[in-house]
């Protein structure tokens, strides 16, 4: 993936950065057994998305036509089998 320019944006920085804050903040509060704070961190990571969406559409993402052309997969052979008949 080095040679790949996924995700250098300041959309997708951004989206990221909530979603992790909101990734801590849920995994603290579900060791801390307080289910209003896991939701509130469930909260902050479709907030992060959302934020990452917003900021894209603002042009702040990267455009559709810069995206790497992605490889097609190529079509493996299907194995053949050799069946041995004994006489």
């Amino acid at each position: 993936m080095a040679g790949h320019d996924h995700g250098h944006t300041p959309a997708a920085w951004t989206g990221v950065t909530i979603a992790f804050v909101g990734f801590c903040v849920a995994g603290a509060f579900t060791v801390a057994a307080n289910p209003l704070g896991f939701w509130a961190g469930m909260v902050i990571i479709v907030l992060g998305g959302v934020v990452g969406a917003a900021m894209r559409a603002a042009g702040l993402g990267m455009p559709k036509a810069q995206h790497p052309p992605q490889p097609k997969p190529q079509p493996q052979p299907a194995a053949q089998s050799q069946t041995q008949t004994q006489s």
